[in-house]
């Protein structure tokens, strides 16, 4: 791994600092999780999109067009 230095509001990084989990697991392990889940749904919804472009919009119920 390789650290980085991130700047963080007080207030902000003060309620992160008062979560359970931050206290249990760490500071750095909880933002990794949220990196890599930003990650994840950055890439679901570019996929999600080009479906879209791809194929046109999704059909309502009934089969007309949304």
């Amino acid at each position: 791994m390789k650290p980085i230095q991130v700047m963080f509001d007080e207030r902000l990084l003060a309620r992160l600092d008062a979560d359970a989990e931050v206290q249990r697991d760490g500071r750095s392990a909880v933002l990794r999780r949220a990196a890599a889940d930003y990650l994840r749904r950055r890439r679901a919804r570019k996929l999600k999109d080009a479906y879209e472009v791809a194929y046109g919009r999704p059909a309502a119920p009934g089969g007309k067009e949304a």
